[in-house]
């Protein structure tokens, strides 16, 4: 498979990219098959704009890759002297919320204050449920960050909830109590007392729900215009980019099949039957860099054949471009 498509590449690069990028889908569409679940795929050649892309224009659910819109609104603020990256924000026990990260794990006890910059490492470098809904609410909540969205000129990108309201719909809770009494504890119970049965048909309803949703197209528009600094100040998108380079999560995703050592910004989400991942490869020898977004949902395997079809399509966009890239300076 590796060899045939490195075959392709190099004739794409004689005769022609427009040939090339129609076989590069035909093998993505060939990978995609590799899963149970429906998959959206979009990846740009940053520097010549070159682009493939397969159910690029679907709404997938974005699951913990929300948290970038998230981190663009806040630094969005912070560019504009709205907030500051050093405001200390005191977590309460209502803040703590479940899922992935491990920040209401490590705190049981009053009396905790971190910065919103530490926050934004947790919420992307682990993928933090409570350090992104403590940023979410910093930048202004989800009508502010989907306002922030539709005034780029993305308007398939979404965020409706907090994380733990998304959990909560995902699990199946029907009555959220009051956020005053929120608490681990609480959220513990409420999830573990909703039968499968229910849990099971929430999470297909949570599938086809438009909220808290984005196409891979405009996922992977926000990646080219953050590199080409049109979104931020050029002090934030460092300090944005530096994040991503930073994640943690996901190693079997982008990242799974690339050469080591190959730079990848990234960002992942996870939800029962949701798999993504989305970010910046930095190709070899001067070729240039690839924004990519990969959403998968729906699948009822286990997680990791969703990720190795992520980890598929990911190299088979790295081999195509590297071989047809150009000579350039990375934008730093």
């Amino acid at each position: 498979m590796r060899i045939a498509l490195l075959l392709v590449a190099a004739v794409a690069s004689a005769f022609g990219a427009d040939s090339g990028l129609a076989r590069l889908e035909q093998q993505i569409v060939h990978l995609a098959r590799t899963t149970d679940a429906a998959v959206g795929v979009s990846a740009t050649h940053i520097e010549t704009g070159r682009t493939v892309s397969m159910r690029g224009t679907e709404a997938f659910p974005m699951a913990s890759a929300f948290k970038l819109p998230v981190a663009v609104q806040a630094l969005t603020l912070v560019d504009e002297g709205r907030l500051s990256l050093d405001r200390m924000v005191t977590i309460m026990p209502q803040d703590f919320h479940p899922g992935s990260g491990d920040l209401s794990d490590l705190m049981f006890h009053p009396g905790l204050a971190l910065s919103v910059e530490n926050l934004m490492e947790l919420m992307l470098g682990i993928s933090d449920n409570s350090a992104a809904d403590l940023v979410l609410r910093e930048a202004g909540g989800p009508v502010a960050v989907t306002a922030r969205m539709r005034e780029l000129g993305f308007n398939a990108i979404r965020v409706d909830r907090p994380t733990v309201l998304l959990l909560a719909a995902w699990q199946g809770v029907k009555t959220v109590p009051p956020e005053s009494q929120w608490n681990r504890d609480i959220w513990d119970r409420l999830f573990d007392a909703v039968p499968l049965a229910e849990h099971m048909s929430a999470r297909r309803a949570q599938t086809n729900d438009p909220r808290d949703t984005a196409t891979a197209e405009e996922m992977t528009q926000l990646l080219v215009r953050l590199w080409k600094r049109e979104l931020l100040s050029a002090k934030s998108t460092a300090e944005l980019i530096g994040m991503l380079d930073r994640v943690r999560t996901g190693k079997s995703r982008l990242k799974g099949l690339l050469p080591q050592g190959t730079e990848v910004g990234h960002k992942t989400g996870s939800l029962g039957g949701v798999a993504n991942d989305m970010g910046i490869m930095t190709l070899p020898d001067g070729a240039g860099h690839v924004a990519i977004t990969v959403f998968t949902k729906g699948s009822g395997r286990p997680e990791e054949v969703s990720e190795k079809a992520i980890a598929e399509i990911a190299r088979t966009v790295y081999d195509y471009f590297t071989l047809t890239g150009v000579e350039t300076e990375k934008p730093r």
